[in-house]
């Protein structure tokens, strides 16, 4: 007879369990999510659902790499991890840094329309640093003929050198944004963060008690993650009149030289707004919907935003976009995807000088059978059913290889 098997010692589940600050933040958010006010149909909580889903997957990764001794570049929002009013142009990347190191960044300038750096607090706040290094786009850097460059973030310097910039009190974050114009032809870089004086060692290996901060470290993302992007709206679009859209104003806790437009929609299946905007000198200027739960709209199977590098410019250098939920048969149609009601979203970026009301939107409500009527180049815009499966399947394959 075989001998039996030896007795197998299966570790103690740890008590308190280790996940169960975790399990229970996903509880509130869900509880958050479910009671939303401004739920008016399934689509709408599905989409909440959604939207939890993908936070719940961002702050388990975020988590993981919150150390800032060996830090590394993340995605911080993303297509499958949204939030914030994600810019369907835009590659989001941050880093963990902390003001007493000194960090250097080595990368390769892309083709890309923009690349700027900011230096936040953990509230997604700027680190206020005085003489500006808080944020700022690729113009200050020096950057070599192959488009390659160095440059260094750290505490303050004597005599830094070029490509040096200052970590100020409280600075915990380094975001990096890099924006598209043309998805199909233009290349992202490349870019990698060094902390100095961890350069060539390992971290410190995680052990249980680590783990343990770090599910209790994501459960207050999570819950902080929902509660902080629900009040954006409410804090800067919801006291807007409806289906109007401000003046360009500086982005609040943005780049010094990003401009931006807001507003809030709320549409009848036959109503549309007609948007008039000049095609600006900025060589970023991008619009696009956004839900209520304060992210972007699906941006890859439908038209939820354009920038002036896609949308069609008519002879007279204005672009018109109609907003709406049925088809005006037009190129620069916005879709709402269904939505009621929603967010609405202008940026210029990269700008060299300030954007005034003559560079923003004017806006018209109109019932959707009366857009051709206010359209003086229909007759150039009009995309029948063929044509506009075409442009969706460039926005789709252009999406595809941007994330490879």
């Amino acid at each position: 007879m075989d001998n039996p098997p030896a007795a197998v010692n299966t570790p103690a589940t740890p008590e308190p369990s280790l996940t169960e600050p975790f399990q229970a933040a996903i509880a509130e958010a869900e509880r958050l999510v479910a009671a939303a006010d401004f739920i008016d149909s399934e689509a709408d909580l599905a989409e909440g659902y959604e939207y939890l889903a993908g936070s719940i997957a961002a702050v388990l990764q975020l988590s993981g790499v919150h150390g800032t001794s060996h830090p590394q570049f993340v995605t911080s929002t993303g297509p499958y991890t949204k939030m914030g009013l994600d810019n369907p142009d835009t590659l989001y990347y941050h880093a963990n840094v902390e003001p007493g190191a000194e960090y250097l960044l080595t990368g390769t300038r892309g083709s890309t329309v923009d690349l700027s750096f900011q230096v936040l607090k953990g509230d997604y706040t700027a680190s206020d640093v005085p003489n500006g290094d808080d944020a700022f786009d690729d113009r200050r850097l020096q950057i070599d003929e192959d488009g390659s460059y160095r440059l260094r973030f750290g505490p303050p310097k004597d005599d830094p050198g070029p490509n040096y910039f200052v970590l100020g009190e409280g600075a915990s974050m380094l975001a990096v944004r890099e924006v598209y114009g043309d998805w199909a032809n233009e290349r992202k870089g490349t870019i990698r963060i060094e902390r100095v004086d961890t350069i060539g060692t390992a971290p410190v290996a995680a052990d249980p008690e680590k783990l343990r901060k770090r599910y209790r470290a994501a459960a207050r993302q999570l819950v902080q993650r929902i509660h902080t992007w629900f009040n954006f709206p409410k804090w800067f679009y919801l006291d807007l009149p409806v289906n109007t859209l401000t003046e360009p104003r500086l982005t609040p806790g943005g780049l010094s030289t990003q401009f931006s437009s807001v507003g809030h929609f709320d549409l009848a299946e036959d109503q549309a707004l007609l948007i008039t905007v000049p095609k600006s000198d900025a060589p970023y200027q991008g619009f696009q919907l956004g839900s209520r739960w304060y992210i972007s709209l699906d941006y890859v199977n439908h038209q939820t935003s354009l920038n002036s590098a896609q949308a069609q410019v008519d002879p007279d250098g204005m672009i018109r976009m109609v907003v709406s939920a049925g088809n005006p048969g037009i190129a620069n149609w916005l879709e709402t995807t269904g939505r009621r009601r929603g967010i609405l979203q202008f940026r210029w970026q990269r700008v060299d000088r300030a954007m005034t009301a003559a560079d923003g939107p004017a806006v018209q409500l109109l019932a959707l059978d009366e857009v051709a009527a206010h359209l003086p180049y229909y007759e150039t815009n009009k995309v029948d059913e063929s044509g506009w499966r075409a442009r969706i399947a460039e926005r789709q394959r252009a999406f595809a290889d941007r994330m490879l």
